[in-house]
């Protein structure tokens, strides 16, 4: 899955060579980590959330649960 979210936001940034995605366990939930280039926070989370929205929508698809943290760091 962090090669997957990672492909997808390097295609979305102006700085794909900033992103990094880190994937840990934190009290039983699956945490996924991005952090971008402070310029490319706004490109990733959309207008209204709407870009990390939909990624949040496919990455619960992808595992058939919804018991995961998806957070955007500078």
């Amino acid at each position: 899955m962090k090669h997957l979210v990672e492909y997808i936001l390097k295609g979305i940034v102006k700085h794909p060579e900033d992103v990094v995605v880190v994937e840990f366990d934190e009290d039983g939930k699956k945490v996924v980590e991005i952090v971008v280039n402070e310029e490319d926070v706004g490109q990733v989370i959309g207008k209204d959330g709407r870009t990390i929205k939909s990624l949040k929508i496919l990455l619960t698809a992808l595992l058939d649960n919804e018991n995961f943290i998806l957070r955007v760091i500078r």
